[in-house]
């Protein structure tokens, strides 16, 4: 087996099975952590059987497990890595790029899957076969009308924990995962035991320690206070300070799974929140990257600067006015103007637009003719009779030459230089900073821009 890929909760190998025809097939194995929680596990599972096998979406064919290892058994696709053939592909091939990737994110949308984690590594392409998939359903979470069931276990947990409420873990292999045990009054050191987490550090025959649970009247006292903290003024809204009273309210929780450079804005100001759109703003980035030939686009060290390098971009008035969509105040030192997408991907890929490269051409025309005329009016100029065009020594013909290393350089551009307006509508769309009005993925693939022939 070759190891091919690895991260933060699993490694990828490649491996060769011998069939039973005597036919050798190429398979992925991706290797979970011992400690990814079962319901997770199940989860992604169920992403890659429901959802998995079609429109580009990664599918299933086997699954193993022995004691807390598993490994999920899929089909090998040969890829190419997104940097090294990101200064070589055309504009047809980036289009039919991001199409592709379109028709995996509404495949996984229509079942009510989130995938967080929409980035180039996580979306295989054979430039020469032609084939596309979405891989990695490991942080995926589900929309409140999800269709798969394991994401709903995940929301259920995910709202117990920010309600306080014990949840009795369930061991991976049974049955039913949807498994939450009822407080009793037994006796409580026991309870405390069974409730308590695992620590995975202390796990070296540590001795065991009795972690007191959480009984009802704390959870209400705790609710009282918080709503008490929530609905007291402070004197610190909107300006460079914290006070004693927002210090002593409860921290905000909000999904950030994800790679950074590619999290939403809605993510980014921990948006409770969070719908399909985000992976429609991780697609746009990815879009902004083959437009303009750079990758990482967005490189930032946490989410705050993250947010300055897209108000860069998008501009300060419009973050702060989409912020406020959500719920989400934003300060700003300085007022930013949001640029010109156009031109800020030329100017990044170092190419000219068609419309300069015929204001040239026509220059150009124009400056013959200039010569034509002066010549002609001349006692010393001459007429070219094999080619019927005034001409000076070392002028007329430097212009062709140069005219000449300008179609040159134009058709090795893969049609860089003649983008339409509409793929920049559509980066618009896709960046756009408000993800109640973001384009969908459904409304992605009814774009103009992919009914250009």
């Amino acid at each position: 087996m070759q190891k091919i890929g690895e991260g933060t909760f699993s490694s990828v190998y490649l491996a060769t099975a011998r069939l039973k025809s005597g036919e050798d097939m190429k398979f992925a194995l991706k290797h979970l952590i011992p400690t990814s929680h079962p319901t997770r596990i199940a989860a992604e599972l169920e992403c890659l059987t429901v959802a998995g096998g079609e429109d580009n979406v990664m599918g299933v064919k086997y699954c193993f497990r022995n004691n807390d290892h598993v490994v999920i058994v899929m089909p090998y696709l040969e890829h190419e890595c997104f940097v090294d053939i990101l200064h070589y592909l055309s504009f047809e091939e980036a289009k039919e790029y991001m199409f592709n990737l379109f028709k995996a994110l509404r495949r996984i949308h229509e079942f009510g899957i989130v995938h967080r984690d929409v980035k180039p590594s996580n979306f295989l392409y054979n430039r020469h076969q032609k084939q596309f998939a979405l891989v990695d359903f490991g942080l995926a979470q589900g929309t409140p009308d999800t269709k798969i069931e394991q994401l709903k276990v995940l929301q259920i947990k995910k709202q117990e924990r920010l309600l306080g409420y014990p949840s009795q873990r369930s061991v991976f292999g049974e049955r039913n995962f949807n498994v939450h045990g009822t407080v009793t009054n037994k006796n409580p050191t026991v309870k405390a035991i069974k409730q308590s987490k695992i620590d995975v550090e202390s796990t070296k025959l540590a001795p065991k320690k009795t972690i007191p649970t959480k009984t009802p009247s704390d959870g209400v006292a705790k609710k009282s206070v918080r709503s008490i903290l929530a609905s007291t003024p402070c004197e610190c809204f909107a300006r460079n300070q914290v006070c004693f009273v927002c210090l002593g309210r409860s921290r905000q929780v909000a999904p950030r799974a994800g790679t950074p450079g590619f999290r939403a804005p809605e993510v980014l100001t921990k948006c409770p929140n969070q719908t399909t759109a985000i992976d429609m703003w991780s697609a746009g980035v990815i879009f902004l990257s083959l437009l303009s030939g750079r990758y990482h686009f967005f490189n930032a060290p946490d989410d705050m600067n993250a947010l300055a390098q897209i108000m860069t971009i998008r501009g300060s008035k419009e973050t702060i006015q989409a912020a406020k969509t959500f719920g989400k105040t934003i300060t700003c030192s300085k007022e930013l103007p949001a640029k010109n997408l156009r031109t800020l991907c030329e100017s990044l890929r170092n190419v000219c637009s068609a419309s300069m490269q015929f204001a040239e051409q026509d220059e150009l025309q124009r400056m013959r003719a200039e010569l034509q005329i002066q010549i002609l009016e001349k006692e010393d100029g001459w007429f070219d009779h094999d080619t019927h065009t005034a001409s000076l020594p070392g002028s007329t013909h430097k212009h062709e030459s140069q005219a000449e290393s300008m179609d040159i350089e134009q058709s090795n551009m893969n049609g860089w230089d003649r983008v339409p307006d509409e793929a920049y509508h559509l980066l618009d769309r896709l960046l756009d900073m408000n993800p109640a009005t973001r384009i969908t993925a459904e409304e992605a693939l009814n774009h103009p821009l992919f009914h250009i022939v």
